[in-house]
């Protein structure tokens, strides 16, 4: 069986949260889709998985609730199910800056349409910023794109505070992952006074769904928040896995590392690894491999 699955996001003035979660996740359960969807005053965000029909028959669902007709999505195809339960939230934001009052559905910056992406961040004048933590700028970036080295979206403030200036840097272009997040970033720098800013819309998996790998520029691969872990041009499968013990993704060279046991650590968590947890890691790895051979038997 393949899985469909759908990621979505929009910034919307949502109200009555709590009804609209219940109503929500009763039909998710309906359809046996599995994923998480998170609901704020703010609007929506989320990433499923299903059959076709059940995904089609979801979105379908969410759109015909207020403000949400035009809720678009990021659809790909898995040979394995992506998630193993059904969570809605509701939260004071969908991607948390830590600034409910930043509100894009207020104030937004330009919209960048992935065939114009290389024109703008090709423009010398333009600065480059990937919003995403550092864990996910270590496997792919944009060329020219500034890592600010966060470890949270929370970070990100400040890291605008120490490095850019709103008189110095009049022209600013953002990306993240399917879109979200950079747009946030966007109406949070038009509120600290920097007036030409950019964001690619529908973030970096809709440049490489849209964009050949000839004109692409784009480095590595893109983390993603499923049992893919990365994609590249065209979304393909990418060649990056998930450790167990910190969740990181990790490449072939990290397989090679003295400091790599396959499902216990990688060479990025092996010196915090204390007994027990090695302990733990390895009752897993064995539950696992026990799962996996009953299944073949």
């Amino acid at each position: 069986m393949t899985y469909l699955i759908a990621t979505f996001y929009k910034f919307a003035n949502i109200s009555d949260l709590k009804a609209k979660q219940q109503q929500i996740l009763a039909w998710c359960q309906l359809q046996e889709v599995k994923g998480t969807i998170i609901l704020a005053a703010e609007g929506i965000n989320g990433t499923i998985a299903g059959s076709a029909k059940a995904i089609a028959s979801v979105l379908t669902h969410l759109r015909s609730l207020p403000n949400l007709a035009d809720l678009e999505s990021k659809e790909s195809i898995t040979e394995k199910p992506p998630f193993v339960r059904l969570k809605v939230k509701i939260k004071a934001e969908i991607v948390t800056l830590g600034l409910p009052e930043i509100n894009p559905n207020q104030q937004v910056g330009t919209y960048v349409d992935p065939q114009d992406w290389n024109r703008v961040i090709g423009d010398p004048e333009v600065v480059v910023i990937d919003t995403r933590n550092e864990y996910e700028v270590e496997i792919g970036s944009f060329q020219r794109a500034q890592n600010p080295h966060t470890q949270s979206f929370r970070e990100f403030p400040e890291y605008i505070a120490q490095n850019l200036n709103p008189q110095e840097n009049s022209k600013v272009a953002m990306f993240c992952t399917g879109g979200i997040r950079c747009e946030k970033a966007s109406a949070y720098l038009l509120s600290q006074g920097f007036k030409e800013v950019y964001h690619l819309k529908g973030g970096i998996l809709k440049y490489l769904e849209n964009v050949s790998p000839e004109e692409s520029m784009w480095e590595g691969e893109c983390f993603v928040f499923d049992e893919r872990v990365a994609v590249k041009e065209g979304l393909k499968l990418g060649s990056h896995e998930l450790c167990y013990a910190c969740g990181h993704p990790i490449s072939k060279a990290d397989k090679n590392s003295p400091h790599y046991q396959a499902n216990i650590s990688c060479p990025r968590c092996y010196d915090r690894l204390t007994p027990e947890k090695k302990v733990r890691q390895l009752n897993r790895r064995r539950a696992r491999e026990t799962k996996k051979q009953a299944t073949r038997t």
